[in-house]
């Protein structure tokens, strides 16, 4: 693949693993829950801020399928979160351009909880000033797998053959198939792994690990790093250009 040196330039699409709710409330002695409903908080900032900085696309990484092996108590809280956060911001979101989608399994969640989501996805589906998705029970591992199923239907219905699958063809089955790869993907609460997070779409993003806890990552900060994003040289796998 031809080297590209897109040096200087902003990311269109930016990832965002939030991590660090339930320590940064355990560290103040609240319950885990308080860091979660204080990290919704921190989404509504970065949503805000996020078409002034040029982003025009923001995936959050919000629940993951190895999260149902907290405890009850923690799931039922957090799922009871996600809902209050549709309600919510449903009118400001629709007010403010913002597209809000989901990615990752929806069979595991309560009904209640998809009628939510499945509603705000069809009244947001014509904005357009903000691509925001949320992954809940999402892994990347899994994602993989669901394409993996659709794409053995489709070609035992002969609707595709064998031999036409490409990296598009795997591409146009995830559950992002409508908007582009990130750019950049930023993991905070000083963790360095990607935690099966968009793993075939990540292939050549650039990542930013930060000690922040996600209740305590602003606006200003994620400045900050689209700043040293801007310095930094894509290769694709290439060498440097001349």
């Amino acid at each position: 693949m031809a080297a590209k040196d897109i040096t200087g330039t902003m990311p269109s699409h930016v990832a965002i693993i939030m991590d660090g709710n339930g320590r940064w409330a355990t560290a103040r002695g609240w319950p885990r829950l308080v860091g979660h409903r204080r990290g919704a908080e921190g989404v509504r900032k970065i949503v805000e801020a996020a078409p002034g900085l040029g982003i025009r696309y923001l995936t959050l990484y919000a629940f993951s399928t190895e999260n149902w092996k907290r405890s009850t108590e923690e799931v039922i809280g957090l799922m009871t979160i996600f809902a209050r956060y549709i309600q919510s911001e449903a009118e400001r979101l629709s007010r403010e351009g913002v597209r809000l989608r989901f990615i990752g399994g929806r069979e595991r969640l309560d009904k209640k909880l998809q009628k939510l989501m499945a509603g705000i996805e069809e009244r947001t589906k014509d904005n357009d000033r903000l691509h925001l998705t949320v992954a809940i029970n999402y892994g990347g591992r899994d994602e993989l797998a669901r394409a993996a199923q659709r794409i053995a239907t489709a070609v035992a219905e002969g609707r595709l053959k064998p031999e036409d699958v490409t990296e598009d063809t795997v591409g146009d089955y995830l559950d992002t198939f409508d908007i582009p790869d990130p750019d950049l993907v930023i993991r905070t609460s000083g963790e360095t792994r990607i935690s099966n997070y968009l793993l075939w779409q990540s292939a050549y993003a650039e990542y930013e690990f930060t000690d922040t806890l996600w209740p305590d990552f602003t606006p200003e900060e994620l400045a900050k790093v689209l700043d040293r994003f801007s310095d930094r040289e894509r290769r694709y796998g290439g060498a440097l250009t001349a």
